[in-house]
């Protein structure tokens, strides 16, 4: 039985963010990634997606980032991972999909379908993009039509002719409807008022923004998006949405889903086509749960006022693309003060001999 000192799991931006990082200071581990290919989540974004539409790649590290063109995001951003696989030849093994992390007489043990690891380490970064969250409806059940997630979003050619109606208040419902209005009849429904924000966004304006949601995490509560504090910003490309009326038309959250379109309490009806649920996403970390790494607030909480990576209920792991650092930039930061806590923990931590370890995991 081999024990690794770290395990990365998830090979998109903060996972080969850690990884790098490890690799620059010595330390042997191995990333494993549940996808068949490159390119961590955006490799599953729509083909209508280009590089001048995303809000921004961050460089991995030690790296330029792709041109910001006409060019399709779920093709080159995997292909810039690929070729940063190769150039720094980081440890990656795929497909691997972790079912469960759990202790095992002072190890973590790593088990997927039909293998496991052991390791003296871990840090997680599997995102968020494969835990789409919708909310729970009266009747969603019997609606006709059809009902997307942002996952599922094939682009704005599908919807030509129909009634589109957008639930969600963050940057991706804005985003959709300024792909659709310009095509469709749209209709958007949020929970709360949305929070535009219409002066500069500067970097003092970010940091603060950041400052929140670190705080939520260094309290144990589970984080918020950096959107939900920053506001949302309309760019050049939602710019004919915005003239059509397509954010100033916005109503409430509707009180139930009937066949052919939804009811409000007070019981006005609109017809729709689809649904279309911008609603965001829960972090992925369902694998972790036999650590109870929760705290009674219901997030993890992390070190060092929520600006660290280590999980305080676990200090052999760490927690990357979680809270403050799910975002590209986030994520390279993340990255690297991961790597830190890992050389910290073994350095720190007692070591026992393999043959110890060896003994009493059998």
């Amino acid at each position: 039985m081999q024990i690794l000192n770290s395990l990365v799991i998830g090979a998109g931006q903060a996972g080969l963010s850690a990884s790098y990082h490890l690799q620059r200071r010595g330390i042997e581990h191995l990333l494993l990634d549940s996808d068949s290919g490159p390119g961590g989540a955006w490799q599953h974004r729509w083909d209508a997606l280009t590089m001048r539409d995303v809000h921004g790649i961050a460089e991995l590290p030690g790296s330029e980032p792709p041109a910001r063109d006409g060019r399709r995001a779920n093709e080159v951003v995997p292909a810039y991972f690929a070729r940063y696989e190769a150039e720094h030849r980081l440890p990656v093994l795929r497909p691997v999909r972790v079912k469960s992390v759990r202790d095992d007489h002072g190890l973590l043990r790593v088990d997927a379908e039909d293998r496991s690891w052991w390791t003296r380490t871990l840090i997680n970064a599997t995102g968020t993009w494969s835990h789409p969250f919708v909310p729970h409806c009266p009747g969603m059940e019997t609606f006709l039509g059809d009902q997307l997630h942002t996952v599922d979003y094939p682009g704005p050619d599908r919807f030509r002719g129909k009634r589109v109606l957008v639930v969600g208040g963050g940057a991706s419902a804005v985003q959709f409807l300024g792909a659709l209005a310009p095509i469709t009849d749209t209709l958007w429904v949020t929970r709360r008022e949305p929070s535009w924000r219409t002066d500069e966004f500067t970097p003092e304006i970010g940091r603060s923004a950041v400052a929140l949601v670190e705080d939520r995490v260094s309290r144990g509560l589970p984080p918020a998006s950096v959107v939900s504090v920053t506001g949302l910003i309309l760019r050049d490309q939602e710019r004919e949405a915005e003239w059509l009326g397509a954010y100033a038309d916005r109503r409430p959250m509707f009180a139930r889903i009937e066949p052919d379109g939804v009811r409000w309490a007070d019981g006005s009806f609109e017809p729709v086509d689809v649904i279309l649920w911008a609603t965001g996403f829960r972090p992925a970390i369902g694998h972790l749960a036999p650590l109870r790494l929760r705290s009674p607030q219901g997030g993890i909480q992390l070190s060092d006022h929520g600006k660290g990576t280590t999980a305080v209920a676990d200090p052999r792991v760490q927690l990357v693309g979680y809270g403050p650092s799910a975002s590209t930039i986030g994520a390279n930061r993340a990255g690297r003060i991961a790597a830190r806590g890992v050389a910290r923990r073994l350095a720190d931590a007692p070591r026992l001999l393999d043959d110890q370890l060896l003994a009493t995991a059998h």
